[in-house]
């Protein structure tokens, strides 16, 4: 039988950190710019992918979209 998984004690240790929101709100920001470019839609099963996994280096030839099963298949 599997153990509940602790949504609060993953926020403590990993998630709340604060290099670790830095990093979401840079992710979030890329797809919002994605977003008003036109390459994804809400709901549309896409991520937005940065290809040397930097969340904070946003240039154009770093950046790809690709299905979510893809992008989170990858190391």
């Amino acid at each position: 039988m599997k153990k509940k998984r602790n949504y609060k004690r993953e926020y403590a240790i990993f998630h709340g950190k604060t290099k670790q929101k830095k990093r979401r709100a840079q992710r979030n920001k890329t797809r919002r710019m994605m977003v008003r470019q036109g390459l994804v839609k809400k709901g549309d099963g896409k991520d937005v992918d940065h290809k040397d996994n930097n969340p904070f280096n946003q240039k154009k030839a770093n950046l790809q979209v690709m299905s979510k099963s893809k992008n989170r298949s990858k190391k």
